[in-house]
């Protein structure tokens, strides 16, 4: 959330005011309309923008457009502006360590530069990168409704690829459908082989209940596989009312979850192994969970059993009678 702007009023050029408005309007500012002044409102300030329009800037002194202007603005999570900033290929510089956030700066048009920082009073949230490198993963994919499912396949394997996986660590497996996706799921998290599983599948409401009970069957069975594996799971299984709205979930006006799948995927796969590593959970317990399959617990938890039993039957005082 962004939490504040320092004041000021800065004059553009035309070509320059529609990326800077555009830029500030992203990153959660309100803003309304005066004449040619855009007042782009945060918590604690405003910031005003003027368009400078082709006379005026005739009239100048040519200097108010070239003067290298700096505004200082603090948000509750500096990544979602840098997020930003790169989608809309502008250039970001990252600076020195500097307290506790290192912090960066965003070049805008008409030289003007808005340096991130974290708030002061914000504490500092642990999260994954999105560094793929050495990391293997799973790669779970209905065959049924193929049309929509090999689209969000393509965008799975061009998310790893980007974030630097080797493809020789990325096993695809696909199965008959949507509900076959959390047994084999489950079957390749506890093979202990894998950081991170990506679930992808497509289904769509027909005129029966069957979608609803599919639907909840295989989210269900995902987070319960994950949770039991200790293995991420990401969830890119559409569910969705019409061929259309699917067709725009796998590359089209709504982009592709199967590329926000595995982004979520290589994200918590790090994350995972930086908390293990920082100490909240033993080093390994991921793997560990992962490499014993929920079979052999419960063939543990019947062992006790069998031997409570076979104590109780030894020792005189816990005999019955």
């Amino acid at each position: 959330m962004l939490k504040s702007v320092h004041l000021g009023s800065y004059p553009l050029r035309p070509e320059h005011y529609q990326v800077v408005t555009s830029f500030f309007r992203a990153i959660g500012c309100d803003f309304s309309r005066h004449a040619r002044d855009t007042i782009l409102l945060a918590p604690e300030g405003a910031l005003t923008v003027r368009e400078l329009r082709p006379k005026e800037t005739e009239s100048s002194s040519g200097t108010r457009d070239t003067v290298l202007l700096r505004i200082a603005i603090e948000v509750s999570n500096p990544e979602v502006i840098r997020d930003i900033a790169e989608r809309m290929k502008l250039a970001v510089h990252t600076r020195k360590a500097n307290g506790r956030s290192p912090g960066f700066s965003v070049e805008l048009p008409g030289k003007l530069w808005v340096d991130v920082r974290a708030a002061a009073d914000e504490l500092v949230a642990e999260q994954g990168t999105f560094q793929a490198q050495g990391k293997h993963f799973a790669i779970v994919v209905s065959r049924f409704n193929a049309f929509i499912t090999e689209r969000l396949l393509s965008g799975a394997q061009d998310a790893l690829s980007r974030a630097g996986a080797d493809k020789k660590n990325i096993s695809i497996v696909r199965v008959p459908g949507a509900f076959e996706i959390p047994a084999a799921a489950r079957a390749l998290a506890a093979s202990g082989r894998y950081d991170a599983v990506i679930c992808l599948g497509c289904l769509l409401r027909g005129d029966t209940v069957h979608y609803d009970v599919i639907a909840n069957e295989v989210t269900r069975g995902i987070g319960q596989a994950a949770q039991e594996t200790g293995v991420p799971h990401a969830f890119g299984v559409l569910t969705c009312d019409s061929l259309e709205q699917a067709i725009d979930r796998a590359g089209l006006k709504m982009g592709n979850k199967g590329f926000e799948a595995a982004l979520a995927a290589i994200e918590m796969a790090n994350l995972t192994k930086a908390v293990a590593a920082r100490g909240s959970l033993p080093a390994g317990q991921g793997k560990a969970l992962a490499s014993v399959p929920a079979r052999s617990a419960a063939k543990r938890r019947r062992a006790r059993l069998v031997a409570g039993k076979k104590t109780n039957a030894s020792h005189p005082s816990r005999r019955r009678g």
